[in-house]
């Protein structure tokens, strides 16, 4: 699978030397980690010298040091980045038009400051079921902000949980894309997954969301609300606002076209059939957002009496502040590629065959370690699933769910600087790298930890 990922980019020697591979990966990390907080260096800068020096160190030829990088962050840029300004659009249009506020009026009126934590997070989950990541960052991170800020709550205390009901879903539950080739490679049965998945899903949530929210408000402190990425309209409301109804239809726009597009992948079935052929078209993510965008236009923008110039330039506004973040994710996803191109998931796959534990612990662990060096939860998932796949050959449809799961759980283990999901959420929410690795990168452990103690005894119950 490594292999596979890597076609595309400028092939890089693989070290003879464990050892030198794996003190590369160290150094790597280690001066990104010190150029940040040391020496204050714009983490786009810090991203690109490790990544420099982990191919360095690693034994690529002086001429190729940078190619890895390079088409990670391409890569990452068209995929994340298209998103994230699509998601920008869409943000800037709810709060100019006043539809943020309808939402979170609506959220307010109908939860307590007490009960705040636990509604972000179902929001978070239901939204999260067919949604990528990515895309519910950049659809509730928004709101996220203008609750904070209208309901006077620390940021923390519902932030944690809605990035927590996102992560969850996308480590533990299919239509996701890690769980789906995870099921396909171990041949696991679809509907038990989903079941079991969502089974584990909800105490997890609940431990990792709102009741580690409590923990991370104090470990992080206050936190200002970010000017640059909260809504404007959370002050000034336009004298024309749209429905609530435009605002959800809007809103879920996206969330109906993907689950549409997973539902046509189970129900046809045939990559060729014409059904399926239209709803991965109009499903995919990128295609998805564009049409909630175009639409928000209308049922958004011309709802608040906006004519064509206004909202050319609420869309135009709304990509200045979002170019820092775009930059610095795409140089995550640039050191992530070279991780994977120097070779360390192939490192991980050979320490692990010497292993014998559970099948369950050691897809957990396996995924642990390459979702540690390379920072993807969905290379993590897949390439754990590929290894330990002949393990499943003699399982129960039940134990080869429960393996899936496992392998998600463990795909989900502390995101740090090598994850664009750790420098999305880290600009989106205004905090440092020390405020990030406690919050967002603990909750992350939180969840696969929580994930693995559920799943472990469920497989001598069940």
């Amino acid at each position: 699978m490594t292999t596979l990922l890597a076609a595309a980019a400028p092939a890089l020697p693989h070290t003879d030397s464990d050892l030198r591979l794996l003190i590369a990966v160290l150094l790597s990390i280690g001066a990104i980690v010190l150029l940040i907080t040391r020496f204050k260096l714009h983490p786009f800068l810090a991203l690109t010298l490790g990544s420099g020096l982990l191919a360095a160190v690693a034994g690529a030829p002086f001429d190729k040091l940078l190619g890895s990088f390079s088409t990670g962050f391409g890569a990452t840029v068209a995929g994340v980045g298209l998103l994230i300004g699509l998601g920008a659009m869409l943000g800037k249009l709810l709060a100019d038009s006043g539809g943020a506020n309808i939402i979170a009026d609506t959220v307010l009126a109908r939860s307590g400051p007490k009960a705040l934590p636990w509604a972000m997070a179902l929001i978070a989950a239901v939204l999260g079921l067919p949604l990528f990541f990515e895309v519910g960052v950049v659809l509730l991170i928004p709101i996220v902000l203008l609750v904070a800020r209208r309901g006077n709550v620390p940021l923390m205390r519902i932030g944690i949980p809605a990035l927590a009901g996102l992560s969850v879903l996308h480590g533990l539950v299919p239509p996701h894309p890690g769980p789906l080739v995870a099921v396909d490679a171990l041949k696991a049965d679809l509907g038990i997954t989903l079941a079991l998945g969502l089974l584990i899903a909800v105490p997890t949530l609940i431990v990792a969301g709102p009741l580690f929210a409590r923990v991370a408000e104090r470990w992080v402190g206050p936190l200002e609300i970010p000017e640059n990425t909260a809504p404007e309209g959370a002050v000034e409301r336009p004298e024309r606002t749209p429905s609530f109804g435009a605002v959800l239809a809007t809103i879920l726009l996206p969330v109906v076209l993907m689950l549409g597009k997973a539902l046509a992948d189970v129900v046809v079935d045939d990559p060729k059939a014409l059904p399926q052929r239209v709803f991965d078209f109009i499903g995919s993510p990128l295609i998805a957002l564009l049409a909630a965008t175009l639409l928000g236009m209308v049922t958004l923008g011309r709802a608040a009496g906006f004519d064509r110039d206004r909202i050319s330039d609420t869309v135009g506004r709304s990509l200045g502040p979002i170019a820092g973040i775009v930059f610095i994710v795409g140089a995550g996803g640039g050191f992530k590629q070279t991780l994977i191109d120097v070779g360390v998931g192939n490192a991980v796959s050979e320490w692990s065959a010497r292993w014998h534990i559970s099948a369950l612990l050691l897809g957990w662990l396996i995924a642990v370690l390459i979702r540690l060096a390379t920072g993807s939860a969905t290379v993590a998932t897949i390439t754990a699933a590929g290894i330990v796949a002949p393990l499943a050959a003699d399982m129960s449809s039940t134990h080869a769910a429960l393996l899936v799961l496992a392998i998600g759980a463990g795909s989900l283990f502390f995101s740090h600087v090598n994850d664009a999901g750790f420098w999305l959420v880290k600009e989106y929410f205004g905090m440092s790298v020390g405020q990030t690795l406690k919050s967002w990168s603990v909750m992350e452990t939180v969840i696969s930890v929580v994930a693995i103690a559920l799943i472990m005894p469920l497989s001598l119950i069940i």
